[in-house]
């Protein structure tokens, strides 16, 4: 059986799992069907109906009048920690992105322009187009591409991969996304490798008031950049729908450095279901960008749009197609008890060529959640316990072949292999509300995370096939005392755990093929002081102090027998501790300033590069200052007009902080 023949087998018992997954969630949707089954043809009871009626209309009366009476206080109600939480009581560093700053994006294509105003958070946009590098607090900062140690949901569905990696943010479609919440600072015992550094939690619009409405839109810009979007949605007969569809382009600011992306999006939300949530999404994506690379010094000098010169001799590229569905949820099974469940299938087929070779991808991931969770209240104590369980695979066929120049391939296949992925982790946690003033955090969370890998070539006669496996318990407490409505404080202690991903792990300097056997797990944890309030009905703020010691940090290295791949390595640890602050003001009615400040003092403790060991170096790529001031005025209701300002401090450019660049505003 050839290559092509196992991969289509394996595919196709994949799909067979989803569909087992899928189906089980949409027999929850079946009227009637229940623990004790469906209804066989029995005689009706009436009575039952109405007592079950009746508690339906009192829970949803009850749940109305909670939110009415939220809103009225003014509340802002978060949902990144696993459950409904109101900003004010969350003992985290937590930000909200809200309409105001998601209407104004000029472009709406990368995450850049939408977390501009989030402080702690660096998003890099090399070349100006949708794949960018984000961090939050230095967490991910080295990573060659995609997202680590952050953990993307997008309406629900995760975007990471069973070690906590998410490849890239192309299934957004920033135009459409209504909230972001971002947890700042470590919550692997809510997520596990996924959340050593924060969570990014998206949602995107639903559907209109109206049975049908839409728009259509276009932007334009320099270096040949044009979106058009077209969105319809509504909503009746407790159905939401809303579908959308978008076409991005442009030349980038460097040379080599256009893109192009699709974008398809499907949310439909079934709201008249007797106990059921449910909320169906379809999702499809193709992107492609040209890889510029980076410079060196005297190339920034020379022309800093130039492309490197290795980028055009082997025509460096990449290219991304994927298909996701997934289903999110919950089953009121009391007033006071719910369960609520994600699952998902996704596929995904990657190519990229580089200098040494061009990489063929089909990756297959799949999983979900399943969450209990139980309100109960004493005196004037409430409680809200939550346990659960994520699972989730990932199985990912993949070969090389040399790359003879821009971009051609040879015949030879240099490296074959197939990687199976699973992540199994079971948390729990409470929080305790002690009256009007106090609130406290616990959880706790244990993740078993397996990679094996299948050598298929056995390139000389040796197996290289092996796995790489990685398990940690984490946890995590915290306090928020409220001292008055208008002012709160917080303090909270949490872990982090970032085990390799299978860029890291499969990037092997000891051979073409296999993992590399010497990297283990990062970890970290973390204190944090912090403060949110208004004053004088015209100024609100969010100031966040935090200390941060992490063991293990991932860094990049080459070796002279194989210099244009890149490889991994704990390359030693660190220190860090910074200021976070938002302002958001309002001298006048019309008139509104949005500060954020972030003051980042990232040091290693020791840090192998090359084959020196330095000692209290400061972090690459971690400006200590950097500052975004957004003033908007509006003339009138449906006319603003603004000015964003950002500034960075100089940042070193490797541990050895022999060199840095310039900051910039």
């Amino acid at each position: 059986m050839n290559a092509t023949s196992r991969g289509a087998l394996r595919r196709r018992a994949r799909c067979q799992k989803v569909a087992g997954v899928v189906l089980g969630v949409l027999l929850l949707t079946v009227p009637g069907w229940s623990q004790e089954g469906p209804d066989h043809g029995h005689e009706t009871n009436t009575t039952t109906e109405t007592k079950d009626s009746r508690a339906k209309k009192e829970r949803r009366e009850e749940r109305e009048k909670e939110r009415r009476a939220k809103v009225a206080r003014g509340e802002v109600v978060v949902t990144a920690p696993r459950m409904d939480v109101p900003l004010k009581e969350n003992p985290a560093a937590t930000t909200v992105v809200g309409k105001a700053t998601l209407e104004a994006m000029p472009r709406t294509i990368a995450a850049d322009e939408a977390l501009a105003g989030v402080p702690g958070v660096k998003v890099d946009n090399q070349a100006n187009g949708e794949r960018v590098h984000l961090s939050i607090r230095g967490q991910g900062i080295l990573t060659e591409h995609g997202v680590r140690g952050i953990k993307i949901l997008l309406d629900g569905i995760p975007l990471n991969d069973p070690t906590g990696f998410a490849p890239d943010l192309f299934d957004v479609d920033w135009a459409t996304v209504r909230r972001i919440e971002v947890l700042r600072g470590p919550a692997s015992s809510l997520y596990g490798g996924g959340g050593s550094g924060g969570i990014i939690s998206i949602f995107t619009t639903d559907g209109g008031p109206r049975p049908i409405g839409g728009q259509v839109r276009l932007d334009t810009g320099s270096h040949a950049f044009l979106k058009v979007l077209t969105d319809v949605g509504g909503a009746q007969d407790g159905l939401s729908y809303r579908f959308s569809a978008s076409r991005s382009q442009g030349d980038g600011y460097r040379v080599h450095t256009a893109f192009q992306a699709t974008n398809l999006y499907g949310k439909i939300r079934f709201e008249h279901l007797e106990r059921l949530h449910l909320t169906a999404i379809v999702a499809g994506t193709s992107f492609f960008n040209e890889n510029a690379e980076g410079l060196n010094l005297e190339q920034v000098e020379e022309d800093p749009t130039q492309a490197n010169p290795d980028a055009l001799a082997f025509n460096e590229y990449q290219k991304t197609r994927r298909g996701t569905l997934g289903f999110t949820g919950y089953w009121d099974l009391a007033p006071s008890q719910k369960i609520a469940f994600t699952v998902y299938g996704r596929h995904t087929q990657y190519k990229e060529s580089v200098p040494s070779s061009v990489i063929h991808s089909e990756l297959d991931g799949y999983g979900g959640s399943v969450q209990y969770s139980l309100e109960s209240t004493v005196a004037s104590l409430k409680n809200h316990f939550d346990v659960g369980v994520d699972l989730d695979w990932q199985d990912i066929d993949e070969y090389k072949r040399p790359n003879l120049g821009e971009g051609v391939e040879g015949p030879v296949i240099v490296s074959d292999q197939t990687i199976s992925q699973r992540g199994a982790a079971l948390f729990a946690f409470d929080r305790l509300d002690l009256g009007h003033h106090w609130n406290l955090v616990f959880g706790a969370r244990h993740d078993d995370i397996d990679n094996e890998l299948d050598d298929q070539l056995k390139a000389g006669g040796v197996d290289r096939s092996g796995d790489a496996d990685f398990s940690k318990t984490t946890a995590r407490v915290g306090a928020s005392w409220n001292w008055r409505p208008s002012v709160g404080f917080y303090a909270s202690w949490g872990q982090g755990f970032l085990p390799p991903a299978t860029e890291e792990l499969a990037a092997n300097p000891a051979n073409l093929g296999g993992f590399n056997e010497s990297l283990r797990a990062a970890t970290s944890h973390s204190i944090e002081l912090g403060a949110r309030g208004q004053a004088w009905h015209r100024l609100t703020y969010d100031v966040a102090v935090f200390r941060l010691m992490t063991e293990g940090d991932f860094g990049r290295y080459r070796v002279p027998e194989r210099p244009l791949e890149t490889f991994y390595r704990n390359a030693g640890d660190s220190r860090r501790y910074g200021v976070e602050s938002q302002l958001l003001w309002f001298p006048l009615d019309r008139l509104t300033f949005r500060l954020a400040y972030t003051y980042s003092h990232f040091k290693y403790e020791t840090v192998s590069i090359g084959d020196e060991v330095y000692t209290d170096t400061w972090l690459p790529n971690s400006p200590r200052h950097m500052a975004h001031l957004d003033v908007e005025y509006r003339p009138l209701p449906r006319l603003a007009l603004g000015a964003t300002v950002d500034t960075r401090s100089r940042a070193y450019i490797d541990g050895t902080n022999a060199t840095w660049i310039d900051g910039y505003t």
